[in-house]
């Protein structure tokens, strides 16, 4: 299977997401490219994969031979058959991990052979560069050991939380789809700004910008907790040496993730708005993509996104945000002539 003491990840399935967990693994350093195999019925997502010096198979069989942690990236309507086609390689050895929305963990053991340590995950896009958030929740045979080897994966990919299973799908609406909400906000304010003018390259790059320059200097609210030597003050979540919310003296958020406020806990324990913002801002400024390409990419057809973003467009979210950086340029251009 593989050897002692060197994690061997697969993923059944290449899309978005998984290449979004594959790329945050591997460029923290949690797992080697070469120990990184996925698979998928053509070439189109894989080549993500081989870019990033990971191997590729088209049988999904093969991932299960070489793999004990196994991602199912596949869409959910799919995944029925491929359970049924890679039960009989599963072994009592292998973390069988599903990313697939709506699917729970009670569909999945029944699908599953009986024993099998299955965890259910949601990650968001912006694992690709390392500002995801990411939630879990394990099934009945899934222990401690499983649900720590998780964790330390996926937090090379951002803020990750162990949460109840309900948590996930408002997980999904919050930060799963959230980040698609940034960028459509994002598109709406860069697409205000060359209405009145600006060139659309500067306008998309400044608007990123001000997205993760925002929620880097949000101010928190205040620890109500004593102050200890072993539990920091409440500090800006720009500064460098605020440790990260895996720490043992973080608090928990009674209302994570529900909760959609700001910052609504001191350290950001909760994995709420802050984490989908900030991920998907760094997204635009890292890989120069428009925000409309990147939405695009978090939308599946007939999924939870493009649900999501059609109440904000019947919102009218995009115009009324264009309307605003035009009222405020006219503002400005007034008070200039004064």
């Amino acid at each position: 299977m593989e050897a002692r003491g060197e994690l061997r990840i697969g993923f059944v399935g290449a899309g978005h997401m998984a290449q979004g967990v594959a790329q945050g693994a591997v460029r923290a350093g949690k797992v080697k490219a070469a120990n990184v195999l996925a698979s998928a019925p053509s070439d189109r997502n894989l080549g993500a994969f081989k870019k990033l010096g990971c191997k590729t198979t088209h049988c999904n069989s093969e991932v299960l031979q070489h793999c004990t942690v196994v991602f199912l990236a596949t869409k959910p309507y799919q995944l029925p058959d491929v359970l049924r086609e890679i039960s009989p390689a599963i072994t009592r050895d292998h973390v069988i991990v599903s990313l697939a929305a709506g699917v729970t963990l009670q569909i999945l053991e029944e699908l599953l052979p009986a024993g099998t340590k299955v965890l259910r995950v949601m990650p968001n896009l912006p694992c690709v560069v390392q500002e995801g958030a990411v939630v879990f929740a394990r099934g009945s045979c899934a222990g401690e050991q499983e649900a720590a080897l998780l964790k330390s994966l996926l937090s090379s990919c951002g803020l990750c939380e162990e949460t109840p299973e309900s948590y996930i799908d408002i997980h999904t609406g919050l930060s799963g789809s959230g980040v698609a909400y940034v960028y459509l906000f994002a598109e709406a304010l860069a697409d205000g700004a060359v209405k009145m003018g600006m060139p659309s390259a500067l306008a998309n790059r400044i608007a990123a910008q001000t997205l993760l320059v925002s929620f880097d200097f949000a101010p928190r609210r205040q620890d109500p907790r004593p102050h200890s030597p072993d539990l920091p003050p409440t500090r800006l979540a720009s500064d460098p040496q605020l440790p990260r919310p895996s720490q043992s003296w973080a608090p928990q958020c009674d209302s994570a993730p529900a909760c959609s406020a700001l910052c609504c806990c001191p350290h950001r324990k909760c994995p709420g708005k802050a984490f989908s913002s900030r991920g998907a801002a760094k997204m635009i400024l890292d890989t120069g993509e428009h925000p409309a390409k990147l939405r695009t990419d978090v939308c599946t057809p007939g999924g939870t996104t493009i649900h999501a973003l059609h109440e904000l467009e019947k919102g009218a979210l995009r115009a009324t945000v264009m309307n605003a950086v035009e009222a405020a340029t006219v503002r400005a251009r007034e008070l200039g002539k004064r």
